[in-house]
């Protein structure tokens, strides 16, 4: 029976991945992974999904990856495996993190083992090889992990990659790792609302650094894309394209700020109007990251103004998909316009309102926060200078 699995399947990249591998009529059964017990079928994907969970040609597997037996039992039958859950990567928790790539992608190691799986396919990120001090332009997968990485999520994805990439050719398994850069598309939950929600509180009037820094963001359905051409090059662990990682792209690198300007503006939105130096941000950035951590046993949350965030925004982060053009005969399906226009049609309850003019009190509120960091910043660097001199 041909049954591909697909993990983290109510996910953003796992819904659209699931509708693909069930419009292609190749999969007897298409099962779906995730942690939830059961399965909620949005107004969106009703009918092609209830259609197919009546079938039997989609099943429902309520899991939590960190249990070995219940993964075993899931993966029963499967002939390939799309391992896509993880965490929110914009949530600090290393425990969680760890727990999740690491342990979780260890287990779906064995349980695909156990079950005779043929092949593995695992979602990377870039962001393993992102140091979040050095820009990368063009970089191939020869460019190995940093000595350190500066978030949890990072680190522990690497980590995950490494598991999955040693364990092609145990027991006949083929694997590989699928980098893609920059996600967006209809369906997400994460980038493009964040953005808006931003504009709305009137924190995206300024840019940070100059905007000159290029960024490879992708179209969901090229992922998705690359992720069906993965699974068609994997014709068994000796083959040239097991083993291996390969960053997608659009291959339509951009202005990082640009793209977001663009999103902001076809949403009725003003793009940011000023330009703060990286230099000045960055400090306040630490103080904010510093201050979060040695107030967080009184319940103070983690911000989201950190150093890895000024950079990821500030920095050149481009790759070349040259590897997977020629092993997994990738090409994208779908121009960054194209991608932006569809996504912009799917999100039109974010539209700005005509009055729109963001929240005053949260905007308020966040450039109170600034000046205090500029207040702690000056009382840092003046004990400095006091105990320098």
């Amino acid at each position: 029976m041909a049954c591909a699995v697909v993990t983290g399947g109510r996910g953003f990249l796992g819904r659209h991945l699931v509708h693909k591998l069930l419009e292609s009529g190749k999969w007897e059964v298409v099962r779906i992974m995730d942690l939830a017990a059961g399965l909620a079928v949005d107004a969106d994907e009703e009918k092609a999904l209830s259609a197919a969970l009546e079938s039997g040609r989609a099943q429902y597997a309520g899991v939590d990856l960190r249990n070995l037996p219940q993964v075993i039992q899931a993966l029963e039958h499967a002939t390939v495996v799309f391992h896509m859950a993880a965490p929110d990567s914009s949530i600090s928790d290393w425990k969680l993190h760890h727990s999740v790539n690491v342990i979780g992608t260890r287990n779906v190691i064995e349980a695909c083992i156990e079950q005779g799986v043929h092949k593995l396919i695992y979602t990377s990120s870039p962001s393993v090889v992102f140091d979040y001090i050095n820009g990368v332009k063009d970089a191939d997968e020869s460019l190995a992990y940093p000595a350190k990485l500066m978030d949890s999520y990072s680190e522990t994805k690497a980590q995950a990659e490494a598991l999955v990439l040693d364990a092609n050719g145990r027991h006949g398994l083929a694997t590989c790792a699928i980098r893609p850069s920059g996600l967006f598309g209809p369906g997400d939950r994460l980038f493009l609302p964040s953005i808006v929600a931003a504009a709305r509180a009137g924190k995206l009037k300024f840019q940070i650094g100059s905007g000159d820094n290029k960024f490879d963001w992708t179209y969901v359905e090229n992922v998705v894309h690359a992720h069906v051409c993965a699974e068609e090059a994997l014709v068994d662990a000796s083959g040239v394209a097991a083993g291996k990682a390969y960053f997608i792209t659009n291959c339509e690198p951009v202005k990082f700020w640009e793209f977001l300007s663009e999103f902001l503006e076809r949403l009725g939105y003003p793009r940011p109007q000023y330009q703060l130096p990286v230099a000045l941000v960055l400090p306040l950035a630490c103080i904010a990251e510093w201050a979060c951590k040695q107030l967080a046993p009184l319940g103070v949350p983690m911000t989201q103004f950190t150093p890895a965030r000024i950079r990821y925004m500030s920095l050149w982060r481009t790759f070349s998909c040259d590897r997977a053009a020629t092993l997994l005969k990738y090409k994208p399906l779908y121009t960054v316009e194209e991608g932006i226009q569809r996504t912009v049609t799917s999100f039109q309850h974010l539209r700005a309102s005509p009055a729109a003019g963001g929240d005053g009190k949260s905007a308020a509120r966040w450039w109170w926060m600034v000046l205090v960091a500029v207040v702690l910043l000056a009382v840092f660097f003046q004990r400095f200078l006091h105990e320098v001199a």
